[in-house]
C-alpha cells in the first residue's frame, strides 16, 4: 500500500535522535477509512520512558497503540493495531469519528542509524520512498521511486524535504513567524538588513539569517521543491526593492505573500509596473494570510501560517492577487 506524500523529515531528526538513547517504538498509520482523526503516513514515537513524541489522532485509540507499542519494545515483535471508530453497537471501539485505521507498531534499533542518516542526506536534495515491510524479519528499504522489486505486505511512505519559508523582514511579526513556522514543519530563513534584528539570537533556530539585500542572496539559496515567501517588511520600499529580486531571480514558489493595507500592496504594484516588472504572477497573496481579523504580530503570524497550511494541503488552491484596482 502506498502513503500520501508526507513531510516526514523532522520526524525522523527525532527519531534519529531518540535512537541515541536506545530502542524507541514507530507507529505509523498504514491504512484506513472513513473518516479518521489522522490521515495515512501518520506517526508517532513511544519510548519505554517519557511521554510519546507526534500524535496519530489522540484518545483511546491511540492509548491502545501505546499500550500495544510497549510490549513491541519489550519482544521485538512487531504489531499491525486496528483502532475501530465505526461506532457500531456491541463492539469494542476507540471512538465514534466513522472509520477505522491499521496502524504498524514496530521497534527501531539503534542499528537503524545507518538507514536514518541515507534517508535525512537524501531528503536535504530531493523525495525520496522508504519501503515498509509490513512483517518481521524484514529490513526497510529505500528508492526513489520503489522498484519492482518490493516486499509484497508494504507501506510505501513518499517523503518530501521540509518546505522552506523565507521571510523578509525581521521585525515583530517576523519574529512571531518564525516561531510559528517552525512548529510546522517549515524550515527557516530570515533577511533584513539591520544586524540587530536578523541576527542568531532573535532567531536562533533559523537556517540562515541574511543581511545582505534579498537579490544578493536569493540566486545562492539552494533549489528546494517547495518555497515559500512571505514579506512583511517595515516598508513600502523594501517590499518593492524584495519583490524586484523575486521577480528577477525567477525562481519557482509555491506561495508569495505580502503584509500591508490594500492601498499599501496597490502602491507597491504601481511602483512595480512603472519599473517594467508588472504584477508579481500567481499564487501571489496580498494582503497577506486569511482574513481572522488579527492584530497582534503573534495573531498576524497565526492568520499567515493558516494561509501556508491551506497553501501547502491544497496544490490546486492558487488564487490570483488580491490587489484592488
Amino acid at each position: 500500500m502506498d502513503g500520501l506524500e508526507a513531510m516526514g523529515e523532522a520526524f525522523y531528526q527525532q527519531l534519529a535522535e531518540r535512537l541515541n538513547q536506545g530502542p524507541v517504538a514507530v507507529a505509523i498509520v498504514v491504512d484506513g477509512q472513513g473518516s479518521v482523526p489522522r490521515e495515512v503516513g501518520a506517526k508517532m514515537l513511544i519510548g519505554a520512558d517519557g511521554p510519546p513524541i507526534d500524535t496519530i489522532g489522540g484518545g483511546a485509540g491511540e492509548a491502545k497503540v501505546i499500550a500495544a507499542a510497549q510490549t513491541v519494545l519489550a519482544t521485538g515483535q512487531p504489531q499491525m493495531v486496528k483502532i475501530d471508530l465505526s461506532g457500531v453497537a456491541q463492539r469494542s471501539i476507540e471512538g465514534i469519528c466513522g472509520g477505522w485505521m491499521r496502524v504498524w507498531v514496530e521497534r527501531w534499533q539503534p542499528e537503524y542509524r545507518g538507514l536514518l542518516r541515507q534517508l535525512l542526506d537524501r531528503l536535504n536534495h530531493q523525495p525520496t520512498y522508504l519501503v515498509v515491510p509490513l512483517g518481521p524479519n524484514a529490513p526497510y528499504l529505500l528508492d526513489h521511486p520503489p522498484g519492482p522489486q518490493v516486499y509484497q505486505a508494504s507501506y510505501v511512505e513518499r517523503l518530501q524535504p521540509s518546505p522552506l519559508l523565507l521571510i523578509v523582514g525581521a521585525g515583530h511579526v517576523g519574529l512571531a513567524l518564525a516561531s510559528t513556522a517552525e512548529g510546522l514543519g517549515f524550515t527557516v530563513v530570515v533577511q533584513d538588513d539591520r544586524p540587530d534584528f536578523a541576527n542568531g539570537d532573535r532567531f536562533p533556530t533559523a537556517t540562515e539569517i541574511w543581511t545582505e539585500s534579498v537579490g544578493e542572496r536569493l540566486p545562492l539559496l539552494p533549489t528546494v521543491p517547495d518555497l515559500y515567501i512571505a514579506l512583511v517588511t517595515r516598508g513600502l520600499a523594501y517590499d518593492v526593492a524584495a519583490l524586484e529580486a523575486i521577480l528577477t531571480a525567477q525562481r519557482p514558489y509555491r506561495y508569495l505573500g505580502m503584509i500591508g493595507s490594500r492601498k499599501r500592496v496597490k502602491r507597491v504594484m504601481e511602483a512595480l509596473i512603472a519599473q517594467g516588472y508588472g504584477v508579481p504572477p500567481s499564487p501571489f497573496y496580498a494582503p497577506i494570510g486569511l482574513p481572522i481579523n488579527a492584530f497582534t504580530p503573534e495573531e498576524i503570524a497565526v492568520s499567515i501560517c493558516a494561509q501556508l497550511i491551506q497553501v501547502r494541503r491544497s496544490p490546486t488552491n492558487v488564487p490570483s492577487a488580491d490587489v484592488p484596482p
